[in-house]
C-alpha cells in the first residue's frame, strides 16, 4: 500500500532530486507540479490523487492520477484532452474533477488560465517584428582570420620574388636565356599600344552638314542680305522681285558702310569711295547676274 505521509517525509527531510532550493524559496522541477512550488499539497510524488495541466505541441491536457493505478506504472497518468475555448475548457475540468478536493482543482484552473495568458502573449509577440540576433562561432572566425594572414603573406611573397627576378635579368645573370633587350622591348610596345588605345577614344568625327554651315557662315561675312530662292518651280516675276530687293538692299549698306568710314576718319579730306562687288547665283537663270555698288 502508499503511504502519502511517509513518502512526504522521506522526501522533504532526506532527499529529492526535484528540489531546488534558492534564496526566495524552495520550488520543484517535477513537470507534473501544479504550482511549481515544494509542498505537502502540491506534491505529485506524495499525493496519490493527483491532477494537473500540461501541455503537449501546442495542445492542452488534463492528467489526473488516481490511487488505483498506482501499482501500473506504465498506466498511472489519464490525460483528457482540452479544447482551445477557455470556457469549455473548464467545464470540462468541472465534470472529471466533481469529487476531488476543492483545492486541487482551484490550482488546476489557475494553472490553466496561466498557460492561456502565456499562449495569448506568445501570439502577439510572434507578431510583432524584431531583430533577430544571429551567432557566429569562434572557429569559423579564427579559420577566416588564418585564412587572411596566409593571403597577405603569399602576396607579399609574391612582388618580392617578381622584383628579385627583374634585378636578376637587368643584372645579366640568365644570360642568353631571358635576354632583358627584348624584355624591355614588350614593355616599351605594350606602352605603345596603351597609348594608342588612349588616343583613339579621344578622336573627333565630323558629321553630315558641316561644308553646309560653312558656306551660310561666308555669306554672312559680306554683311549683307542676300535672298536665295531654292525652289525649281518658282516664276519670273518672283526672280525680277527679288533682284530689286537684293538691290535696294546693297544699296543701303552702300550708305552704312560709308557713314562708318566717315565716323572713323572724321579730319580726312578726302573720302575715297568703296566699291562691294556681290555676285547673286540663280538656279533659274542661266547665266550670272551682278551688281556693282
Amino acid at each position: 500500500m502508499q503511504h502519502d505521509e511517509v513518502i512526504w517525509q522521506v522526501i522533504r527531510h532526506n532527499h529529492c532530486s526535484f528540489m531546488a532550493k534558492i534564496e526566495t524559496g524552495i520550488f520543484c522541477r517535477n513537470p507534473y507540479n501544479v504550482t511549481g512550488t515544494c509542498n505537502r499539497s502540491s506534491c505529485p510524488l506524495a499525493n496519490s490523487r493527483y491532477a494537473t495541466i500540461r501541455e503537449h505541441e501546442g495542445v492542452f491536457y488534463l492528467y489526473m492520477k488516481t490511487i488505483e493505478r498506482a501499482h501500473m506504472p506504465k498506466k498511472l497518468w489519464e490525460r483528457v484532452k482540452l479544447p482551445r475555448n477557455y470556457e469549455k475548457a473548464l467545464e470540462i475540468i468541472d465534470k472529471h474533477l466533481i469529487y476531488w478536493p476543492k483545492l486541487l482543482v482551484h490550482k488546476t484552473k489557475q494553472r490553466l488560465t496561466k498557460m492561456t495568458q502565456m499562449r495569448i502573449r506568445m501570439r502577439k509577440l510572434a507578431l510583432k517584428t524584431r531583430e533577430k540576433i544571429m551567432t557566429v562561432p569562434t572557429k569559423e572566425k579564427k579559420r577566416e582570420a588564418r585564412r587572411e594572414e596566409k593571403a597577405e603573406k603569399a602576396a607579399q611573397l609574391d612582388n618580392v620574388i617578381e622584383k628579385e627576378l627583374v634585378e636578376r635579368l637587368e643584372q645579366g645573370l640568365y644570360g642568353d636565356l631571358y635576354p632583358i633587350q627584348k624584355y624591355k622591348e614588350l614593355l616599351s610596345k605594350e606602352a605603345e599600344m596603351n597609348e594608342m588605345e588612349e588616343e583613339e577614344e579621344y578622336t573627333t568625327e565630323y558629321v553630315e552638314g558641316y561644308e553646309e554651315l560653312e558656306e551660310e557662315e561666308d555669306m554672312e561675312d559680306f554683311g549683307g542680305r542676300a535672298m536665295i530662292n531654292d525652289d525649281a518651280d518658282m516664276d519670273d516675276d518672283d526672280d525680277e522681285d527679288d533682284e530689286e530687293t537684293v538691290y535696294i538692299n546693297r544699296k543701303r549698306d552702300r550708305k552704312s558702310s560709308a557713314r562708318k568710314l566717315e565716323k572713323e576718319e572724321p579730319n580726312s579730306k578726302s573720302k575715297k569711295k568703296v566699291r562691294v562687288h556681290v555676285e547673286v547665283e540663280h538656279e533659274d537663270a542661266p547665266e550670272r547676274q551682278r551688281a556693282v555698288l
